[in-house]
């Protein structure tokens, strides 16, 4: 549904921190799907667990957090604005998730007002459930963002 170079268009990030490969289902303002296939070439795999290449749960949340800013972002009038996440009130980690796997995201919106939003994000590889999350967010103009503090 929505290649790399459309998720590009969304979302600020770049290799190695654009976490989604290709989304797979787009219900606006609703819910939506995507795919990342982790490989032995991420920066973390080496290092995390040196010998077991393990997925971190940071990364997972991540992924499910980028889905769920596309699925914001793609509303009228996000142009110049940036989701930033506030707060993780819950992050499990059900099993490990290696270099090699081919994870598929899901996120949902729990709630949106104004500039503030609460989503749930899960991870799954086939039917399992690996990750799950809850993330606070807010949507704030990119250049309050882009803007260095004067030193």
């Amino acid at each position: 549904m929505m290649e790399q170079p459309d998720i590009r268009r969304v979302l600020p990030h770049r290799y190695p921190f654009l976490l989604i490969d290709r989304i797979t289902e787009f219900v606006p303002e609703r819910r939506i799907s995507g795919l990342k296939t982790f490989t032995a070439d991420e920066c973390y795999a080496s290092g995390h667990f040196p010998g077991a290449p393990l997925v971190p749960c940071g990364i997972l949340l991540e992924m499910t957090t980028q889905l769920g800013a596309v699925l914001v972002m793609e509303r009228a009038g996000m142009e110049g604005r940036i989701p930033l996440i506030l707060h993780i009130p819950l992050a499990e980690m059900r099993v490990p998730a290696y270099a090699g796997d081919v994870l598929r995201a899901e996120a949902e919106v729990l709630k949106l007002r104004g500039n503030l939003g609460e989503l749930q994000g899960t991870v799954f590889r086939g039917r399992e459930i690996i990750a799950n999350g809850h993330m606070r967010f807010a949507i704030a103009p990119a250049g309050d963002v882009w803007a260095r503090p004067a030193s």
